[in-house]
């Protein structure tokens, strides 16, 4: 079965001209077939305040009422997305930009109300993938950068890049041996929070609770864990989690980050 390595990249990395660019030479650099996904939240947030709309959170999440939604629409599916796409050309990698109404790749819900509005905010499965038309551009040698969001009923909605990122790699499963690798400031999960080079190279499911129960981990990379174990419980065959600066190698077998397999 081909290898595919599915990739997302977020955090202070997309705000720092120098750092992105480094990244998407090495993203470039990769010669297997994969996909990009981003998020660019702290982009937003600036370019919404030069224009007046406030962003407000909830549980740290987005709450994505209709300017908002303007705005990420604006400022993540075009400013971000194709000027990384524009880079990525510039260093050999036929890219192409996508949401996820774009050839109807990603459908989403809107997210029902409950004890919080989120507004326009999408949530997804991966059946809400279309595997064909992604399929077919990987086998073309077309490398998808996706920004995130996704839509419905003729909306664009807000859309968590980790779980765009789950998603596409479930639904992909079947066609490749997927390592998702998702792409931070830390080498990977750290035993001691304190200590940079206490990266757990390898972490299986029991071991992890035995951390979380204890209250090892930093309460910021629960939700990607979380998300990691969902993703190989459901047929991916394994999740990294590591420094951006080191994507290359850790689409290797000796990888640098935090390797999360069952």
């Amino acid at each position: 079965m081909n290898r595919l390595f599915i990739i997302k990249i977020g955090g202070d990395v997309l705000d720092d001209e120098q750092q992105l660019h480094s990244f998407l030479k090495n993203f470039a650099s990769i010669q297997s077939p994969k996909i990009l996904i981003h998020g660019g939240g702290k982009i937003a947030t600036k370019i919404g305040e030069q224009l007046g709309i406030q962003s407000k959170y909830v549980q740290g999440r987005r709450i994505t009422d209709a300017p908002t939604l303007d705005l990420v629409t604006m400022v993540y599916g075009g400013l971000i997305n194709k000027q990384m796409v524009a880079q990525l050309q510039s260093m050999g990698c036929n890219a192409i930009g996508l949401t996820g109404a774009d050839g109807n790749m990603i459908k989403a819900v809107k997210r029902p109300v409950k004890e919080i509005d989120f507004g326009f905010v999408g949530d997804i499965t991966p059946n809400s993938i279309n595997s064909t038309l992604l399929y077919f551009l990987l086998k073309q040698n077309v490398i998808p950068v996706f920004a995130p969001l996704t839509h419905a009923d003729g909306i664009m909605l807000n859309t968590n890049a980790d779980t765009i990122a789950y998603a596409i790699a479930v639904s992909l499963s079947k066609h490749f041996e997927i390592r998702l690798i998702y792409c931070f400031e830390k080498k990977g999960v750290l035993r001691d929070v304190n200590d940079e080079n206490s990266v757990i190279r390898i972490l299986e499911e029991q071991e992890y609770l035995k951390l979380r129960e204890g209250g090892a981990l930093a309460d910021g990379i629960l939700p990607k864990l979380e998300n990691s174990f969902a993703t190989v419980r459901a047929g991916v065959k394994e999740v990294l989690i590591g420094h951006a600066s080191d994507v290359v190698q850790n689409t290797h077998e000796d990888t640098i980050g935090t390797l999360i397999r069952l």
